[in-house]
């Protein structure tokens, strides 16, 4: 078994974390699956990105966390390492975007009524206050997924590879971000790497052809 895993010692109430989990996995599109018959979330696909899991639980304070990618011949990948670097990347990153806002100290809490996130209480205490706290914000995944299609077309009809290399990291972080404020440019940074994709293909594919008749001069 090859899992990326980190424990922290957060000493914080149940509900804020199991808060800040529901946010991180609804963000970043986890979903509950399976894992060989093991119970983890599962987000990504098999052909853009690879597919990502994660289990985590929290008990007496401490935060555990399993992460890892679905690896060729269903096997498991950890997050470090050269292979298959450009998903576990993004990856990680939105990681240790998770355990800033676990470690982040909680305010007072304010004495007004108000809904969204809970303030602090005894562990497995329900809250009574509200209270600001930071959450996982994929904005700049959805940014960088915009730039990453519009890269990603324009090199398709340069150098092919780099477009759907492009294309590839693009639509990976276009997930991430699909459920931040910057929704609408993950959207269409989607859809930019889409017609990358396309675009580099066909044109990958005219070169052959170009390339056909000279191959045969030559023999």
């Amino acid at each position: 078994m090859a899992r990326y895993v980190r424990d922290l010692v957060l000493n914080k109430p149940d509900d804020f974390v199991q808060f800040m989990m529901n946010d991180y996995l609804q963000k970043n599109s986890f979903i509950m699956s399976e894992w060989k018959g093991e119970a983890a979330y599962r987000a990504g696909d098999a052909m853009m990105e690879g597919y990502k899991y994660l289990k985590w639980y929290y008990r007496d304070g401490v935060f555990h966390l399993e992460a890892w990618l679905k690896g060729t011949f269903g096997g498991e990948w950890d997050l470090s390492g050269f292979v298959a670097v450009l998903q576990k990347k993004p990856y990680r990153e939105s990681l240790e975007q998770l355990f800033a806002v676990l470690q982040q100290p909680l305010p007072m809490p304010q004495n007004m009524p108000g809904q969204g996130m809970p303030g602090p209480g005894s562990p497995g205490q329900p809250y009574q206050n509200t209270v600001p706290v930071h959450t996982v914000d994929n904005s700049g995944a959805a940014t960088m997924g915009l730039v990453f299609g519009i890269l990603s077309v324009v090199f398709a009809f340069i150098i092919p590879l780099v477009g759907i290399i492009l294309a590839c990291l693009g639509f990976s972080r276009a997930r991430m971000g699909a459920g931040s404020r910057k929704s609408g440019q993950a959207k269409a940074g989607k859809v930019f790497c889409i017609i990358g994709i396309i675009a580099a293909i066909v044109m990958w594919g005219l070169n052959i052809l170009l390339l056909m008749p000279a191959i045969g001069g030559l023999y």
